[in-house]
């Protein structure tokens, strides 16, 4: 069998149109839930389902399953962590799992966070983008059938023994400048999370810097990861979307903080957050608050939800994968994939 051309090919396919995808955060427990979840976005027309892997469930294994029980729905890892295999293991299961889904995969890599690499994994991080930039190498070359770079000559550099018959798009989460711009030179796809709507402008410049150091002229496609905060009245939505942004402004490093406060210039509306939340309880969005949560979340009423979904891609995003809140039952989930289903969004 002849490998497959993994260089950067994909990009935005002209006329294709924008697409919708959903996908579940790094902390989803359970598994089975995930897998019914993932056979209702098929039946639902979503394009794609993206598994991120944290300290819960094994990304690879979870699609794996996935693409078992699913014929149309692209899947993807949204994100795995550069530290938690080796390039040649994440190949080994890029092709694997583009066999398993018959060409329906797509794998997302990005550098994590401190407290995941450090905490889970036992490893230090730093260099984070040197990390990904050499991965990103050696999984490419490895995907089209090349011998594995390695930094040492006292060795002989072996090759996958079963490369990937489809070729495998590979999606870079990044959110520091130095990052986006690697995406543009390397990845076929950029993936922000919690980045602000109108600020993605801004990114389609970072990712054009890096794209002008490409070894071959290619466009960079931007699908925006954004948490989805719908509910049946507007209360449950503010909930939701108070939920989302406690969680990685307290508990996720510094990365989230520093871009919203720093780059994005949300410091006002962090620190209302932050103050309306001491004393426990409910998660609550103080009004203060609002205008951070409508910049970086899908926030509205199920009614509501198309024209949310609808106006990322109008802000220039060429795909947006809604992500599924925790500690929402599976019911209510169903519920929200339902309302924000593509056929409301772009029929």
């Amino acid at each position: 069998m002849t490998p497959p051309d993994t260089t950067r090919t994909t990009g935005p396919t002209p006329g294709a149109g924008p697409r919708v995808g959903v996908g579940i955060t790094p902390f989803q427990e359970d598994a089975e839930a995930t897998i019914r979840l993932a056979m209702g976005a098929e039946d639902l027309g979503y394009a794609q389902f993206g598994a991120a892997e944290g300290w819960s469930q094994d990304a690879v294994v979870l699609l794996a399953q996935i693409a078992g029980v699913t014929s149309r729905i692209g899947l993807a890892t949204g994100v795995l962590p550069v530290w938690s295999r080796t390039p040649a293991a994440i190949a080994m299961a890029a092709a694997g799992l583009q066999r398993a889904s018959r060409g329906r995969f797509e794998l997302g890599l990005g550098a994590s966070s401190p407290p995941l690499v450090e905490g889970l994994h036992g490893l230090t991080w730093e260099r984070p983008i040197d990390r990904m930039r050499k991965t990103v190498a050696a999984v490419r070359a490895l995907l089209r059938g090349d011998r594995v770079p390695l930094e040492r000559d006292d060795v002989r550099a072996l090759r996958l023994g079963a490369p990937a018959e489809w070729p495998v798009p590979i999606t870079l989460a990044a959110l520091s400048p130095a990052s986006v711009r690697v995406a543009g030179e390397l990845a076929d796809h950029w993936l922000p999370f919690l980045w602000a709507r109108s600020r993605l402008p801004d990114g389609r410049a970072l990712l054009a810097e890096g794209e002008a150091l490409a070894e071959k002229p290619s466009t960079t496609g931007v699908t925006a990861s954004v948490p989805l905060a719908i509910g049946e009245e507007e209360a449950a939505t503010r909930r939701i979307a108070a939920s989302w942004l406690l969680a990685y402004l307290t508990r996720m490093g510094p990365i989230y903080p520093r871009m919203l406060r720093d780059r994005f210039g949300f410091t006002r509306e962090v620190d209302a957050l932050l103050a309306s939340n001491q004393s426990g309880g409910p998660p609550r969005l103080p009004a203060a608050a609002e205008p951070l949560a409508r910049e970086v979340t899908v926030m509205g009423t199920y009614a509501e939800a198309p024209d949310a979904v609808r106006a990322w891609l109008d802000a220039g995003a060429d795909a947006i994968d809604l992500v599924l809140p925790l500690g929402v039952p599976e019911e209510q989930l169903r519920e929200m994939l339902a309302a924000a289903a593509p056929s409301g969004v772009l029929g």
